[in-house]
């Protein structure tokens, strides 16, 4: 991958057709969105189906299970892109650090004053 190439990966055979986990389907087969609560599934690669709009999955992070609600949006996407994997924290060092310091003393200089102006109005 070098300047601003696209990775291209193989796709499932269209003969085939989209892998869809047949447990799942099993467990929401003849029951309503509104009655089931959470299914949870370690299939990330299961591909969203029109029967699953409306049930609320726990898709395995490799921690935890995120709780995803299937809208028609997602029919065709896979379960595994609305639980992402990874954690962002943030970017930055020192400079970030610093400045971060700065806003919270501005915050705080704002609420204290705004506090003693509404005492004052008090009086």
């Amino acid at each position: 991958m070098q300047g601003g190439e696209l990775k291209k990966t193989m796709t499932r055979s269209s003969k085939k057709g989209p892998y869809v986990d047949e447990r799942l389907l099993k467990k929401i087969e003849g029951k309503k969105p509104i009655e089931t609560g959470v299914i949870k599934t370690w299939s990330r690669a299961c591909v969203i189906s029109p029967e699953m709009v409306g049930f609320i999955f726990g898709v395995h992070n490799g921690k935890s299970h995120i709780e995803v609600l299937v809208s028609e949006d997602m029919v065709g996407h896979r379960l595994g892109e609305f639980s992402p994997t990874k954690k962002f924290i943030k970017h930055g060092g020192k400079m970030q650090k610093e400045l971060e310091i700065k806003k919270k003393e501005s915050e705080i200089a704002s609420a204290q004053a705004a506090k003693a102006s509404t005492a004052d109005a008090k009086k």
